[in-house]
C-alpha cells in the first residue's frame, strides 16, 4: 500500500477513534493486521498522531479552559476543583502507566487481545447504561473527589489494549452516577494531561526511531488526526446526548467478533 494512502487511513482512525469509546489503540493495532504493515515501524507515528486529535479538544473547548486559568487567578473554587479532579485521575495511569510501560507496549502486539477488549467492553457498556445511577453534575467542577479519583482508578484499565481509554472513563464515571455528559467531558479534558504524558514517555524511549513514515508524514499524520478530531467530538456529543452510549456499544460488539473470527480463522 502507498506511503501517503497509510498515513491518511491511520490519521484518520487516530481522530475519529480517540475519543469515542471504541478504542483508537486497538483500531491502530488492528489496521496494521489489516493493512499488512510492521507496527513496530510506526509505533512512534501512532503516539504521536494522537496529539493531533488532543489539540482538537483544546480548540474546541478553549473558553472553558480559558475561564477555568481566568477563575484561578481569581481564587475562584469552581476553577480550583476543575484542576483538581481532572490532576487527581491523571495521577493513578501516570504512576502505573511509568512503572509497567514496558509490559503495556508488549500487550500493544496482541491483536487478539484487542479483539477480545472490545468484545467485552461493548457488553459492558450496554450493562453500565442499564444499571448506572442517575448523575446530577453540571460539569467537571462539580463532580467530587472521591468520584474523580475513582475515575482515574477505573482509566487504568485502558492501559489493555482494546479498553479504550474513553469508554473506561467515561464508564467508569457513569457507573460512581456521574452525569452522561459531565461524563463524557471529564474523558475530554482528562485526556489532555494523559495522553501528554504517555506520549513522552514514548518520545524519550524512542526518540530516535522515527520509523517508516519521517518527520513529515507524522506532521501529516497529526493534522489529519486534529481535523477530524474536530469534527468527531461534536457528532460524538449529540449523540450521546440524544441516543447514549449504547450505538457505540453495539458497534465494539460486531468489530469485535469480526476481528476474532477473522484472526482465528485466517
Amino acid at each position: 500500500m502507498p506511503l501517503l494512502l497509510t498515513i491518511l487511513i491511520l490519521g484518520i482512525v487516530e481522530g475519529v477513534t480517540e475519543f469515542i469509546p471504541v478504542s483508537s489503540t486497538g483500531h491502530l493495532i488492528l489496521a496494521s493486521e489489516l493493512l499488512g504493515y510492521n507496527p513496530a515501524q510506526w509505533a512512534v507515528f501512532n503516539v504521536v498522531i494522537q496529539l493531533g486529535a488532543i489539540l482538537a479538544v483544546i480548540v474546541l473547548y478553549w473558553r472553558t479552559f480559558w475561564a477555568v486559568l481566568m477563575g484561578l487567578f481569581a481564587g475562584k473554587a469552581e476553577s480550583w476543583r476543575f484542576v483538581r479532579n481532572v490532576l487527581v485521575a491523571f495521577i493513578p495511569s501516570a504512576v502505573l502507566g511509568y512503572i509497567f510501560i514496558d509490559k503495556i507496549e508488549a500487550l500493544l502486539e496482541s491483536a487478539k487481545v484487542v479483539a477480545w477488549a472490545l468484545l467485552i467492553g461493548g457488553i459492558a457498556i450496554l450493562v453500565i447504561e442499564r444499571t448506572a445511577p442517575k448523575g446530577t453534575e453540571k460539569g467537571v467542577a462539580d463532580i467530587s473527589l472521591g468520584k474523580a479519583i475513582g475515575v482515574g482508578v477505573i482509566q487504568c484499565l485502558a492501559m489493555i489494549p482494546g479498553v479504550s481509554r474513553s469508554g473506561a472513563t467515561i464508564l467508569g464515571g457513569l457507573s460512581l452516577g456521574i452525569e452522561r455528559r459531565t461524563a463524557a467531558e471529564f474523558s475530554f479534558f482528562l485526556a489532555i494531561p494523559t495522553m501528554l504524558g504517555a506520549t513522552t514517555l514514548q518520545l524519550l524511549k524512542h526518540r530516535h526511531e522515527l520509523g517508516t513514515a519521517g518527520a513529515g508524514g507524522i506532521a501529516l499524520g497529526f493534522i489529519v488526526s486534529f481535523i477530524v478530531a474536530v469534527v468527531v467530538i461534536k457528532w460524538f456529543m449529540a449523540i450521546v446526548t440524544k441516543r447514549g452510549f449504547a450505538p457505540f456499544a453495539w458497534y465494539r460488539i460486531a468489530v469485535g467478533a469480526a476481528a476474532l473470527a477473522w484472526l482465528t480463522f485466517r
